[in-house]
């Protein structure tokens, strides 16, 4: 199976000032298509030859994992995002929200510190529990909740390339400008 970059629901330009133009053609256009360049190089020849990217990323270890599931992690992330998003959860997933986390600010602030305390790289989930319950749950480098069973509805990517050229530093800013074009109809219908 070849794997391709998927392409982008919106303009390169169109989430500015929160994510630049700049950031999206190095996150996206480089680093995202490294990982499918590299994953088409390291499946020949394995037992994941023709396997979809969910059981590579179940049963792979070592690159092809890393690759596997950094391909799967960031087309997440690229598509939960809109120029014009709908800003707030609606439907069941509102409702679970405020059950688990008593509101939606509360999940907000929740959410940004594992985002911000999340030492080195890696990734922020929001994820389903099989009771329907949420959980917040940071993971290190390629790091994905489709590992351990749980159904992803939310990440923030928190290695310096998602955010180096716009905040150098200041990871806690990129994650308060995050907040500002998630769409949230894409993100409930995952719920």
């Amino acid at each position: 199976m070849k794997f391709e970059l998927p392409k982008l629901p919106y303009e390169v330009s169109a989430l500015n000032p929160s994510i630049s133009d700049r950031t999206i053609e190095f996150h996206y256009g480089k680093h995202h298509q490294a990982y499918v360049n590299n994953l088409n190089n390291l499946v020949p020849g394995t037992k994941f030859e023709d396997a979809d990217l969910e059981t590579i990323i179940r049963e792979a270890e070592g690159p092809i994992f890393n690759n596997a599931a950094q391909v799967w992690n960031h087309t997440f992330y690229f598509n939960q995002f809109s120029p014009k998003p709908c800003t707030h959860p609606k439907g069941e997933l509102a409702k679970a929200i405020d059950r688990q986390f008593g509101s939606f600010d509360k999940l907000k602030e929740e959410f940004t510190k594992a985002s911000v305390g999340l030492f080195g790289s890696g990734w922020t989930w929001l994820v389903k529990n099989d009771d329907g319950s949420l959980d917040i749950v940071p993971e290190p480098n390629a790091g994905t909740p489709l590992r351990k069973g749980k159904k992803p509805i939310l990440t923030c990517d928190v290695w310096e390339h998602a955010y180096y050229l716009d905040y150098q530093n200041r990871r806690p800013d990129y994650v308060s400008n995050f907040w500002n074009i998630l769409d949230w109809d894409v993100i409930s219908d995952r719920y």
